[in-house]
């Protein structure tokens, strides 16, 4: 049996399912699954940070409730629909998959990563709407908060190579069991010891892109966010064949 990897977002993720039972779904089932579940992360990322908005003017506690709820509600969306499409919900995740079974590994093939990265992305959007909608905002306002700075930039780049580390590591270690905890955990962590949140996810950036809320990232500052993290992935990739080499004398 093998086990399949996979990715959250603003968030990754690794499902514990066998391959075979993964993918017994149809493409359409899973990329539903994709659609929904990251339409459901986007919706917990913003619609928190506008509760906390709502109730406090203290910024350190509108991240934690921010933080706290995508570390639960992330967990839950991983559990939930890990075992039909993997719960990637992120498209440097799915990339990195499809690379790794180029390279002889498992992972998606060429017409899932077609299907499964514009869901995310749809779902993104869709998600960041529902949010807004159910805070009486704007249903589509592009937000104004800048977030060019390299020292940002930076801390995608770091966000998404821990991330991609963790979830590709489990995957070696047979330990993808233990993903929904430790990605939300992860991902909990890295909202406070990255300087950007650790969006970690392009089709996330894209959808907070369209809310001027607490949770939203100018247009403008997209496009580096985006190409930092899917250097990320890359630098994550590399980072795993390192660290979890296989050698003669050692068993995964």
């Amino acid at each position: 049996m093998t086990v399949t990897e996979s990715a959250v977002g603003g968030v990754a993720v690794a499902s514990a399912s066998p391959r075979p039972a993964a993918h017994a779904a149809p493409l359409a089932s899973r990329a539903a699954a994709e659609l929904v579940g990251t339409a459901a992360l986007v919706a917990i990322v913003v619609g928190s940070g506008i509760q906390a908005t709502e109730l406090t003017d203290d910024v350190a506690l509108q991240l934690l409730a921010n933080s706290t709820a995508t570390v639960f509600g992330l967990g839950v969306l991983i559990t939930l629909l890990g075992p039909v499409s993997g719960a990637h919900f992120n498209p440097a995740v799915t990339l990195a998959e499809w690379w790794t079974a180029r390279r002889g590994g498992t992972g998606v093939s060429a017409r899932e990563l077609a299907v499964y990265v514009p869901s995310q992305i749809v779902g993104a959007i869709a998600g960041a709407v529902l949010a807004d909608a159910m805070f009486g905002e704007p249903l589509v306002k592009w937000s104004t908060h800048d977030r060019s700075a390299g020292h940002l930039l930076l801390g995608e780049v770091v966000a998404t190579a821990g991330l991609v580390l963790l979830i590709f590591g489990l995957a070696r270690t047979d330990r993808l069991r233990f993903a929904p905890l430790a990605v939300a955990s992860y991902i909990g962590a890295a909202y406070w010891f990255t300087s950007s949140t650790s969006f970690a996810n392009p089709a996330v950036t894209i959808g907070r892109t369209v809310t001027d809320t607490f949770a939203g990232i100018a247009p403008a500052s997209a496009p580096a966010f985006i190409g930092m993290q899917l250097i990320g992935a890359v630098v994550g990739l590399a980072l795993v064949a390192v660290v979890f080499a296989r050698g003669r004398g050692t068993t995964a």
